[in-house]
């Protein structure tokens, strides 16, 4: 289906040339995979708002669905760090059934962009916006964690960040040590196990000591630690899909949330393919990603899910233990539904100042510190985008970080563009030696008297077709003729062209006629389409310079 839709999902590709050597490793690989996914997708699915099997039950079904239809061989799906505090947010302000819709309509907004094509536009978001808000993402989770790290007692927290950081201060009279000790001594063996473990995941290994250390030391009477159970009733199944009721006042108030989580699922699913592609030297299909993404974000929801995206350290675990196939994520999902099914009451062992552990390692990942210090010796444009987004994030809210980030971005990158396209004026002579547009070298041709040469060299948008009205305003005397070089034009938006039309419109009442040299192939066919050949007369759209003061010199007289 590659023609319209651009659909090619990887796994239909690998199934025609598959062997029992591939599916041996593919085996072995998910289910190291299911292993590591586990505790983190119950530690994101708490840290989310929900309860810890629907974090499972999203790395279930969103993995499934990836792997099925994705456009990457190796990517691994399911909840991300990336998703918390969108969606804390989003169920804080709107309930669960709001994150359902807003998750269904990330899924619709997903899809229309793989359909739509726009999977490699998405990758060329400003790297400084990324990590500003991954930056932020990782700030924001390791403020949220202090309370069950510390095993603080605190009724409700805040949801800014300033209050939290207050209210933490207020209660640090409260901090359990034997909590604490256990959410360190979590973080230790996360940050130790590779060092001495190279198969075994920290974060799996941490899970299991401080369980069996937590349980034995309630056998001993020791209080004070507080555990999956005692905050929520596992339920060891797949729930049925839940029907929903969606009206337009809803869906208007939950769009910009639905946005936010789309465009972090399209940046997150498509950098971590990217990343795959650099290690495996395969090359994933953008569009056929995001539409696999879409369909798993509408899905989930139903069943009581988060949103999903790629992850970058399961893909990298799925690769580096030798999945190179869809096959390993399909693998994956079932042996995380295997745990869920027969293993899910043994959660509600788990300390939350475990989990709170794992989540804190996973920001510090997240944050990219030493990426951050880099960027802020890149110009102050960057630097200007980096830090709106990173406190934007951290203060108020992601949604409003990606907008006014991206925004800025486009602001800043329209400067830039204007002040690298240049408009010049010749009056005299046009020296065409090194020209590409004539065959005609080392040639100065002498320009007719009563004809002014302006050269576009750039892109005609609206911030140019505006300097380049000033530019004619500035001018002394008027000409009999305009000539208007364009051969370094490569595209005109519509400001462009209606800043031309009203150029020779303008100079038809002054008694100016308009020529236009060297348009590329598309921009002559936007301007013949638009009518301008009529306006000047298709005789004044000329291929080159030389066929252009030809012509002027016949309307001259000279």
């Amino acid at each position: 289906m590659k023609g319209i839709l651009d659909f090619q999902p990887k796994l239909w590709q690998t199934l025609r040339s598959y062997s029992k050597e591939r599916l041996a490793g593919d085996l072995m690989a998910g289910i190291i995979v299911g292993i590591v996914a586990l505790p983190l997708a119950i530690a994101f699915g708490i840290a989310s708002g929900v309860s810890p099997e629907k974090g499972l039950v999203t790395a279930i079904i969103g993995g499934f669905i990836v792997s099925l239809l994705g456009g990457s061989s190796v990517q691994i799906g399911g909840p991300t760090g990336a998703f918390i505090v969108i969606v804390y947010g989003v169920i804080q302000n709107f309930g669960m059934e709001g994150l359902v819709i807003a998750t269904i309509l990330a899924g619709i907004f997903l899809m229309l962009m793989g359909f739509l094509k726009l999977g490699t536009i998405i990758k060329f978001i400003p790297y400084p916006i990324v990590v500003g808000f991954t930056s932020g993402i990782a700030l924001t989770i390791f403020t949220t964690q202090m309370k069950d790290l510390s095993g603080m007692t605190i009724e409700k927290i805040p949801a800014d960040f300033v209050s939290k950081w207050t209210v933490y201060a207020q209660h640090i009279g409260t901090v359990s040590p034997w909590a604490l000790l256990t959410g360190i001594l979590s973080i230790v063996i996360i940050a130790v196990t590779p060092r001495l473990l190279k198969k075994i995941p920290g974060s799996l290994l941490a899970i299991i000591l401080m369980t069996v250390a937590v349980y034995l030391l309630r056998m001993a009477g020791i209080t004070g630690i507080e555990t999956i159970g005692d905050r929520y009733i596992i339920n060891a199944s797949l729930p049925q899909p839940e029907v929903i009721s969606i009206n337009m006042e809803t869906i208007g108030l939950l769009l910009p949330s639905a946005f936010t989580i789309a465009m972090l699922g399209a940046i997150e699913s498509l950098l971590s393919a990217t990343v795959a592609d650099g290690v495996t030297g395969d090359s994933h299909h953008s569009n056929t990603e995001l539409i696999a993404q879409g369909a798993a974000n509408i899905v989930v929801p139903l069943f009581g899910g988060i949103p999903v995206t790629g992850a970058i350290a399961r893909t990298m675990t799925n690769i580096n233990n030798g999945g190179r196939t869809p096959v390993a994520g399909l693998v994956h999902a079932v042996v995380l539904l295997l745990i869920l099914l027969f293993l899910g009451p043994l959660t509600k062992h788990i300390p939350m100042a475990c989990l709170a552990g794992v989540l804190i390692v996973v920001s510090y990942n997240m944050s990219e510190w030493r990426t951050f210090r880099s960027l802020l010796r890149n110009p102050k444009s960057d630097v200007a985008v980096l830090l709106t987004t990173f406190f934007l994030t951290v203060i108020f809210d992601l949604t409003i970080a990606i907008e006014i980030g991206l925004l800025l971005a486009m602001l800043l990158f329209m400067r830039r563009m204007m002040e690298t396209t240049k408009v010049s004026v010749s009056t005299d002579t046009i020296d065409l030696s090194g020209d590409t547009e004539t065959p005609h070298e080392d040639e100065v041709l002498v320009i007719p008297k009563g004809v002014e040469v302006y050269e576009i060299n750039g892109p005609f948008f609206f911030g140019i077709a505006n300097k380049f009205e000033e530019c004619m305003k500035h001018m002394g005397n008027r000409p009999h003729v305009r000539v208007i070089r364009m051969r370094k034009v490569p595209f005109m938006d519509s400001t462009g062209l209606h800043n031309l039309e009203s150029l020779c419109r303008l100079s038809m009442k002054e008694g100016i006629r308009i020529i236009l040299s060297g348009v590329n192939e598309k921009v002559r066919d936007m301007l013949i389409k638009n009518g301008m050949d009529k306006r000047i007369g298709v005789e004044n759209i000329c291929s080159n310079i030389n066929e252009a003061l030809a012509r002027a010199k016949q309307l001259t007289g000279n």
